[in-house]
């Protein structure tokens, strides 16, 4: 069950969007109100770097393209 919790399902703008946000809500601890809230921007930057959304993972939904099947990549 781990290997499908963590299996990748998010790609390309997807992934950079978790990123940004997550880098933007962090720099919120530094710059701006200052607030704990800020923390929260753990969660899209990890999922974003990891490639996996856990909640994705249990709604079964992916941001991947589809693989042909029987093609080597």
């Amino acid at each position: 069950m781990s290997s499908r919790f963590l299996a990748t399902n998010e790609c390309g703008p997807d992934r950079a969007m978790r990123i940004i946000l997550g880098v933007f809500l962090l720099s919120l601890l530094f710059w701006g109100p200052k607030t704990p809230w800020a923390l929260a921007g753990l969660v899209p930057l990890l999922t974003g770097v990891v490639g996996s959304c856990p909640l994705y993972s249990l709604l079964g939904i992916s941001t991947c393209p589809m693989r042909k099947a029987g093609t080597g990549g």
